[in-house]
């Protein structure tokens, strides 16, 4: 073994005595072998101490040799998952894989569309007129205004409401879903006692919310099956909301927005938003749903209380 002592020769004798060999007395060709061994064993013990250093450090990490961890699955995968087997999404986000440009671009492409669709068959200018004509409050503060008045607050209305559309993959897209990730993120781990990360929410919400795309592809399907621009109806475009089959000018405007808010593209959301951030927290999936549904209570309290005071 390279780790025992060598016998020697010394050159006075003709028989080996245990001992350190004579490396002095040794000829050149076995002196150059002896020093060679050293080297050898030298190595081998770093090695080995190198690659101990390196299990320990591994081990306390957590980190598990590539060998050991599962693929994931593919962003298409996981955004079928979304509407067939929403677990097994969050799963794979949970473990490591959150990746989200997948349904971002999706979002994005959807909204186009649609925002295509809202240009070529009612135009902004008509979205606007429709907007104050179907709400009685703001019609009755316009009828107040001079001509000119008027006119500047619907050129407002026009180009505010056509540029938010038009900003809505970045504003709803990136901004909206951050602030939505981060508020989450702090009530499942402070409020319930969840590990999750902020990366890991975020990546949740960007799939959570693909059903929202259902109601904007379904208002394009109406847009093009032939409405009329004067009834068409920004805050319920597609009939997913009970909204939608109510009239806003005959009804009390609080009712109204708690009927647009009872929409079921909404409440899917909320679920596998629920689901998702339960799975990524490792927390019980009640809590998931009461996180979210807590804010979406409150926010829609909120709403139909400015709806009444307002109206």
């Amino acid at each position: 073994m390279l780790g025992t002592r060598l016998s020697g020769y010394n050159g006075a004798q003709t028989r080996f005595q245990p001992g350190r060999f004579p490396v002095k007395n040794a000829g050149p060709r076995l002196l150059q072998s002896v020093r060679r061994l050293r080297g050898l064993a030298a190595a081998g013990k770093a090695r080995q101490l190198i690659r101990k250093f390196r299990e320990a450090n591994m081990s306390d990490l957590g980190v598990q040799p590539v060998a050991g961890v599962a693929p994931g699955l593919s962003q298409m995968q996981r955004l079928t998952n979304t509407f067939t087997a929403p677990s097994k999404t969050f799963e794979d986000i949970k473990r490591g894989h959150r990746s989200w440009w997948l349904p971002f671009l999706l979002s994005a492409l959807v909204t186009y569309i649609f925002f295509f669709a809202i240009t070529s068959k009612v135009g902004w200018a008509t979205v606007a007129d429709n907007m104050v004509r179907m709400n009685p409050k703001a019609e009755e503060r316009m009828s107040q205004l001079t001509p000119e008045q008027r006119e500047t607050q619907m050129k407002g209305m026009r180009y505010g409401t056509e540029g938010f559309f038009a900003a809505a993959p970045v504003v709803f897209g990136l901004g909206f879903t951050a602030a939505i990730a981060a508020v989450l993120l702090g009530t499942i781990n402070f409020g319930f006692g969840g590990r999750a990360t902020y990366g890991s929410v975020f990546a949740v919400c960007m799939y959570a919310f693909l059903p929202w795309l259902i109601r904007a592809l379904l208002g394009t399907i109406v847009l093009y099956s032939g409405i009329a621009p004067e009834s068409f109806n920004l805050n319920t475009p597609a009939p997913t909301s009970l909204g939608a089959f109510l009239s806003p000018q005959d009804t009390n405007l609080a009712v109204y927005t708690l009927a647009t808010w009872i929409d079921f593209t909404t409440i899917w959301c909320m679920v596998l938003l629920g689901i998702g951030l339960a799975t990524v927290a490792g927390v019980k999936r009640t809590s998931g749903y009461i996180a979210t549904f807590g804010w979406w209570a409150l926010i829609l309290i909120i709403s139909v209380g400015w709806a009444a005071f307002t109206g």
